[in-house]
């Protein structure tokens, strides 16, 4: 199946997921931002319970056997991969000076970065950026939409769960042709993404009396930000 194809079919299946969730799923009404609570707090679990029995052995084993230089490597490698994207949305966002700074990280870290195993663009005064399609919907005026708990994915919100399909069609990653190498590049980016975030989610599950609200909040704040680019409500 081409990624093209996939791309449209997932995004088929979870625009019909998110309608069934609305229809289907009773919520708490405890916090308007989340009508479908119930649902989110089962999936919350379902994908904790994933990450404690695989997601999270597979990243501490990792850390365990690959050494701290070549763990840098890696996630420079995949960090300057997801410069294009990044800069392909501050354009779309009317911010040429991000974009053009994104070109820059890219095409500094492809060739005197070594294929973007070294991060020299940072160290010259070019800030990492991170942008998606979300961020893009949310800046022309999409609103987010209700908070949204997504199989794998983790925390969303139904704008930025539609926007996905998008993110990963317009992923470098998926355009490599070679099944087995696709795959294998998206499995080891999930691995150290993980392996980068041990100490803070077990920080969330040690001091969260209720680690779902917790990342609910966090999420929904941070993503406010992100779309404002740290602008606070009613600032102009």
């Amino acid at each position: 199946m081409s990624t093209r194809r996939f791309a449209s079919r997932a995004f088929v299946l979870l625009a019909a997921a998110l309608l069934s969730a609305c229809a289907t799923v009773p919520g708490t009404g405890q916090d308007p931002r989340d009508p479908f609570e119930n649902y989110n707090r089962a999936m919350y679990d379902f994908n904790m319970g994933l990450d404690r029995k695989v997601i999270r052995p597979v990243a501490e084993g990792y850390v365990d056997i690959v050494p701290s230089p070549v763990r840098t490597a890696i996630g420079n490698f995949f960090s300057n991969i997801g410069d294009v994207w990044t800069a392909v949305n501050n354009y779309l966002q009317i911010k040429p000076r991000e974009g053009t700074q994104d070109v820059a990280r890219v095409v500094l870290n492809s060739t005197f970065g070594v294929l973007g195993l070294i991060d020299v663009a940072t160290p010259m005064g070019l800030p990492k950026h991170e942008e998606d399609f979300g961020q893009t919907l949310g800046k022309w005026g999409v609103q987010s939409g209700p908070f949204l708990v997504l199989p794998l994915f983790g925390a969303s919100t139904v704008r930025d769960g539609l926007a996905r399909p998008v993110d990963f069609l317009a992923d470098p990653v998926s355009q490599v042709s070679d099944a087995g190498t696709r795959n294998v590049a998206r499995v080891v980016r999930l691995v150290d993404n993980r392996a980068d975030l041990l100490g803070a989610s077990s920080l969330m599950e040690d001091a969260a009396l209720d680690p779902y609200q917790f990342l609910r909040d966090a999420y929904l704040q941070r993503r406010e930000s992100r779309v404002r680019d740290g602008a606070q409500e009613g600032d102009d």
